[in-house]
């Protein structure tokens, strides 16, 4: 297959394009490098795509609508990973939230109408749950509460895809990724973090107290998932009751999964397990939860399992060991 993948340059992108690679699929990659975080990171990354045969890259916003247009009528399918991510940002830049995530989504939305795209997967987070005190949380449960504009924005895309299948029948399938990690992820979130100050001896921040949990996500599971579920095009739900209408599927060809771990990790065991893996003992500063977080995050996955044979076979202990020895040899 010829398949666009938007951020390629992305942590996730950049291990879906290698995977789509070693498979014989030719990859179209889409990425505007910009400075959320170190874009150096983002280079290197994209250097290990660029030595092989198959990979072609442009680098463009996604507002840029001729280079747009021309990818998503090279490709059989999309795969959007590009966005504004982080929501600790999202506070302080909303407008780049609105810029990528709304507009951006928008005009992927219009190319891939134009051009008919088999079949667009595109990331949402587990972010969209919010306020949700319900676990494990379930694409079959309302997701209308967000507390951050990140989610917000992540909510929003799967409503505008929705109104895109309805009515122009593009098979459009949403996965809602919970806490990836491992090789070559994004600095700003919590390994990256805890790493870096773990091996300078600085303190760890640990939030409401310490008091939390997260259904961590190893990348390789995430990109198997995302390959079952490119390989299969959405199609309607013939169940679908518009009376009783399900949140995860409709009458139109839009689906909704979670992809997670099913198993929440505490984030003392998580930091016991890194500082393990390190061979660096941590110290830990306690602190008070921070706005628009949540205590606890739990995947339901049993439609993805069911649906693709999604099965996440990376403990904990060996993913923090992979990222560890990377971190290590990356950052010298």
């Amino acid at each position: 297959m010829r398949i666009l993948v938007t951020g390629a340059a992305g942590f996730i992108g950049m291990h879906l394009c290698e995977r789509l690679l070693d498979r014989g699929d030719t990859v179209l990659g889409l990425d505007n490098l910009n400075d959320y975080y170190a874009p150096q990171l983002k280079r290197d990354r994209l250097a290990r795509l660029l030595a092989r045969a198959d990979f072609h890259f442009s680098e463009a916003d996604l507002t840029d609508r001729p280079v747009l247009d021309q990818l998503v009528a090279g490709s059989e399918a999309v795969a959007h990973l590009a966005a504004q991510a982080g929501v600790r940002h999202s506070l302080t830049h909303p407008h780049t939230y609105l810029h990528s995530n709304l507009q951006g989504f928008g005009e992927l939305l219009e190319a891939c109408r134009h051009h008919r795209t088999g079949h667009l997967v595109y990331a949402s987070t587990s972010s969209v749950y919010g306020s949700n005190a319900q676990l494990p949380y379930s694409p079959h449960a309302a997701a209308d509460h967000p507390v951050t504009l990140y989610a917000a924005t992540k909510r929003a895309n799967e409503l505008m895809a929705h109104a895109y299948s309805h009515l122009y029948r593009l098979p459009a399938t949403g996965l809602r990724f919970f806490t990836v990690y491992g090789p070559w992820g994004r600095p700003d979130m919590a390994p990256c973090l805890f790493a870096d100050a773990i091996l300078h001896g600085r303190p760890i921040d640990l939030f409401n107290h310490g008091a939390m949990a997260r259904d961590f996500t190893y990348v390789d599971d995430v990109v198997e998932a995302l390959v079952r579920v490119i390989d299969r095009p959405t199609v309607p739900d013939p169940a679908f009751d518009r009376l009783a209408p399900d949140p995860a599927t409709s009458d139109a060809p839009w689906r909704l999964y979670n992809v997670g771990n099913q198993v929440p990790v505490d984030l003392e065991t998580f930091v016991t397990t890194l500082e393990h893996c390190l061979g660096v003992p941590a110290e830990r500063r306690y602190r008070p939860m921070q706005a628009g977080d949540v205590e606890r995050t739990w995947a339901d996955v049993d439609d993805l399992v069911r649906d693709v044979a999604y099965a996440p076979a990376t403990p904990l202990a060996v993913g923090l060991s992979r990222f560890a020895d990377w971190y290590r040899a990356y950052h010298g």
